[in-house]
């Protein structure tokens, strides 16, 4: 069984997609990091052209960092004023992203540039995942406890224009945070990922937020990211397909619960190391077919109008008459599903505690 995406233009295999979103969400869950970086790619696997993966992808992420978020802020586990901060870098990083986007589109080579944008970054964190992962394994068949420098300065702390943060107990640079925003912004608008796996890092090796602070607060940032990447990328290209993204977030919402849960349980090293090695081979598998194989021009779908059925008519006249309501429309779409999504989840948690008190 096989459905048209209609912005897209091409047919694909909704059972595919809500699996392999679900299998990232897992992966997700279960490693903290964002799926994106894996997601876009297997995307482009299944013959979705790279510049719509990239942009569906982000809405994705807008949706699934919602519900996340949502979590936290009932926890009150979020620093929103460094959060805010680390937002003016990523709306800088994410309109220079968007600028360079434009420009590679405009001579056909962005589906070149996004696929070696992953190819290297893949390769990178792969590679730090795996060792960093074997490392661990081997120090915990050792039995070796490994002290951590409590202070570790670098030429970034020495920044001008310091500023109290009350929440996460800081007395920090602006221009720390507004960096790091201005490289996970790039990244994202380039590549349709959240950044977590740069952001979280950063906030706790240099900027060295409390670690409780961290998730929620990177998850507040990339909803920000996410929600000026997809206005954008639906605005100036209309990329942005509906169909598509209410399959990624069903799957990667569901999928990211499973992992949570899964990863309370296990010791989660040596999963590690098998994901960094899942990441290491997609990296080669996009390398490959980036350099090696043939370049067999992909067949893209076209239906006449005519043939479309009510709702893939409405997204092609709606994305086509009005791109800035439909920039917004995405985003509101993606900010329903995800805070339903908590909401859902708070809902089941509580039936939960309560079942457990009754017994």
């Amino acid at each position: 069984m096989e459905i048209f995406l209609p912005i897209a233009q091409v047919f694909v295999n909704p059972i595919e997609i809500l699996l392999l979103s679900a299998i990232v969400g897992i992966l997700s869950g279960l490693f903290g990091v964002g799926g994106g970086f894996l997601m876009t790619p297997f995307l482009i696997f299944l013959g979705i052209p790279p510049a719509y993966a990239v942009a569906n992808e982000a809405n994705n992420i807008l949706a699934t960092s919602v519900s996340g978020s949502t979590t936290h802020y009932l926890k009150n586990t979020l620093d929103y004023k460094m959060g805010f901060i680390i937002v003016i870098g990523g709306a800088i990083g994410t309109s220079l992203g968007i600028y360079i986007f434009s420009y590679f589109k405009g001579i056909g080579k962005i589906d070149t540039v996004i696929s070696l944008a992953y190819m290297y970054i893949l390769a990178i964190i792969g590679t730090l995942m795996l060792v960093e992962s074997l490392r661990e394994i081997d120090r915990e068949k050792r039995n070796i406890i490994i002290k951590k420098k409590l202070h570790v300065h670098y030429w970034i702390h020495g920044l001008p224009l310091r500023m109290r943060f009350p929440k996460s107990k800081l007395y920090e640079s602006i221009f720390t945070p507004i960096l790091i925003g201005l490289v996970v912004g790039f990244i994202a608008a380039i590549m349709g990922i959240g950044g977590a796996f740069i952001l979280v890092p950063a906030m706790i090796y240099i900027i060295k937020m409390p670690t409780k602070l961290v998730p929620g607060t990177s998850l507040f940032v990339t909803i920000f990211v996410s929600v000026i990447v997809t206005f954008l990328h639906s605005f100036n290209y209309g990329s942005i397909d509906l169909l598509l993204v209410l399959m990624l977030v069903i799957g990667s919402i569901i999928g990211v619960q499973v992992g949570q849960k899964i990863g309370e349980k296990i010791n989660s090293s040596g999963l590690r190391a098998l994901m960094a090695v899942l990441i290491l081979v997609v990296g080669i598998a996009i390398a490959y077919d980036t350099f090696f194989s043939e370049n067999v021009q992909k067949i893209i779908a076209k239906e006449i109008n005519s043939d479309l059925n009510f709702f893939s008519k409405f997204i092609i006249d709606f994305s086509n008459d009005m791109p800035f309501f439909y920039g917004l429309f995405s985003i509101m779409f993606a900010i329903f599903l995800g805070v339903g999504a908590a909401l859902i989840r708070r809902f089941a948690s509580n039936l939960k505690i309560k079942a457990i008190k009754k017994v």
